[in-house]
């Protein structure tokens, strides 16, 4: 009787950690398939954003159809510029105090070396992140709990508000600091002696 026992316990003993490493095993493998989807749709930034922007029609169709989830709708705009905040805005802020900050700043005269601008939230994880909440967004929609009774037109009016006076401080600090959020490539200077033979 004791044999049994102890061979029982050696049994679940031995199926424990099996099925715990199995579970972990899949959990690592799907994450592993996700990510690898993820890098291939990583060069395609078109394809990417036109994905995003469908499913955002495909969002406001819905609600638009149902005259609904305006909280949904307006927790969504308020992210969304959020975003869009973190993507114009450098990942060093010129208005901070950084003696001794490491890493690339912005050129702050002509004759510097030219720098690209490196964004706070990279175009990358700026468009997963709009399709992730889109999506999550999308799912709210078919439960009737998230369905809260608002009247909408005041949502669009402070909605466009906060835009307004969002953007307007970001450009001031764009001004300010003299920089630009969107760079094509580092610019080609021509050699003098090129010039001079022409």
């Amino acid at each position: 009787m004791c044999n049994k026992r102890e061979k029982m316990m050696q049994d679940e003993d031995l199926g424990g950690p099996v099925r715990k490493n199995v579970f972990s095993q899949g959990i690592i493998r799907i994450s592993q398939i996700y990510q690898r989807y993820l890098d291939l749709w990583t060069p395609h930034v078109i394809s990417r954003w036109t994905f995003a922007l469908f499913l955002l029609v495909l969002f406001i169709l819905r609600v638009f159809i149902s005259q609904g989830w305006y909280i949904v709708t307006y927790a969504l705009g308020i992210y969304h510029l959020n975003l869009f905040i973190a993507f114009l805005t450098p990942k060093i802020d010129p208005a901070m105090d950084f003696d001794d900050a490491e890493g690339p700043e912005l050129p702050t005269r002509s004759n510097e070396e030219f720098r690209p601008f490196i964004r706070r939230l990279p175009e990358f994880k700026f468009w997963y992140s709009v399709t992730k909440s889109t999506i999550i967004a999308m799912i709210s929609t078919l439960f009737d709990c998230f369905n809260i009774p608002v009247f909408w037109p005041i949502l669009v009016m402070y909605f466009i508000t906060l835009f307004c006076i969002t953007m307007k401080r970001q450009i001031k600090h764009m001004i300010k600091y003299r920089y630009l959020p969107f760079t094509h490539g580092k610019p080609k200077y021509q050699n003098h002696e090129d010039t001079s033979r022409g």
